[in-house]
């Protein structure tokens, strides 16, 4: 039985990522790149750029599904614009899931998310559309979190806490339980977070004194 294609949007180190589970995951073939002008012609882990933005339309015709593989650190407005041209086109967009993660049956994920290799999604969670739950990172249960959200590598999201839409935790960060984060907040590496950040809180790394 031959494998349905998809297309990738972004050709960075994010969507090497998601090649690799996407491989692992044996449900799709990746049918190429959308990547910067700069990068057509080019091949990611042996797949080819087929065009930029300006191609999309004619791009995402000759596929079933597409995936979001631009990384999301800094801002996610990238993503975001791209989602909303995608939904204009209608495109459907696949939740992906690393076979060397774990999602509960009772838990919930949004169109256009994946989670990658070691992530766990526990009972209760939900998690929107458009996310990356990155590798080894934990949502526990009943944790929700909107669309458009990045939990990075190794993040852990503890029981009953609200993230909403766009926002980043990140890397070996842990969020208190029920705490509750606002739109578009930047959370950054390894923090330990026990209190609300209000929408558009920057929460940056702390410099290590000399």
């Amino acid at each position: 039985m031959s494998k349905a294609p998809i297309l990738l949007i972004g050709a960075g180190g994010h969507a090497r990522s998601c090649i690799d589970v996407i491989e692992q995951e044996g449900r799709f073939a990746v049918a190429g790149l959308v990547g910067l002008q700069q990068e057509v012609g080019h091949r990611v882990l042996g797949y080819l750029v087929l065009g930029s933005d300006e191609l999309l339309p004619d791009l995402v015709s000759g596929v079933s599904h597409v995936l979001i593989s631009i990384g999301q650190i800094e801002t996610v407005e990238p993503r975001l614009r791209v989602f909303g041209l995608l939904q204009e086109m209608g495109c459907e967009l696949p939740v992906i899931i690393s076979p060397l993660a774990y999602v509960s049956k009772h838990a919930t994920l949004g169109a256009g998310t994946i989670v990658m290799h070691g992530a766990v999604v526990n009972a209760g969670a939900s998690v929107g559309r458009n996310c990356i739950i990155n590798s080894n990172a934990l949502v526990e249960h009943d944790a929700a979190i909107a669309d458009h959200c990045h939990i990075a590598t190794a993040a852990v999201i503890n029981g009953g806490v609200h993230i909403g839409a766009g926002t980043f935790v990140g890397s070996n960060t842990t969020v208190r339980q029920c705490v509750k984060i606002g739109e578009r907040c930047l959370i950054g590496m390894a923090q330990g977070l026990m209190t609300d950040c209000e929408t558009g809180a920057s929460i940056p790394v702390q410099k290590r004194s000399s």
